[in-house]
């Protein structure tokens, strides 16, 4: 990952979190619109890379417009064979597909995230992943 790319999406993050904790919309607005612009800017160069559209989706409150976003990271992830970030994605889009209620797309997602989550060492990520995917198939 290109190193100023990932320092800036820190940054854009560091404000957007700054301005949610101060509730201030109109500052996360800019900084969200900041992040996007980036976003579309690096599309498809060498720049891009789905650490800056994870963190859009993550911070994106129309939870539909987050799935979309998220999908998009994955498409990314995969294109790079990013274990590390196929899971974690992965794991976001099936929490929220659970949340909107698509248990069957959240265990889809889940499923494949799991798989990927074998060659990470995250485990309290691979433990969030299993977790939620066993309660969905317990419903």
């Amino acid at each position: 990952m290109n190193t100023k790319l990932y320092k800036s999406v820190l940054s854009i993050t560091d404000h957007l979190m700054g301005a949610a904790q101060e509730q201030n919309q109109g500052t996360f607005d800019r900084y969200y619109a900041e992040l996007k612009q980036l976003c579309e800017h690096n599309e498809n160069s060498d720049k891009d890379h789905p650490v800056q559209w994870e963190t859009l989706a993550d911070f994106t409150d129309d939870l539909a417009l987050a799935v979309t976003i998220y999908e998009h990271a994955l498409t990314k992830a995969e294109a790079l064979n990013s274990k590390d970030f196929c899971s974690s994605i992965g794991y976001s889009i099936g929490a929220l597909k659970a949340e909107l209620g698509d248990h069957t797309g959240a265990i889809a997602h889940l499923e494949k995230a799991k798989i990927s989550s074998n060659k990470i060492i995250d485990k309290q990520l691979k433990s969030e992943i299993h977790d939620l995917l066993e309660e969905l198939k317990s419903k």
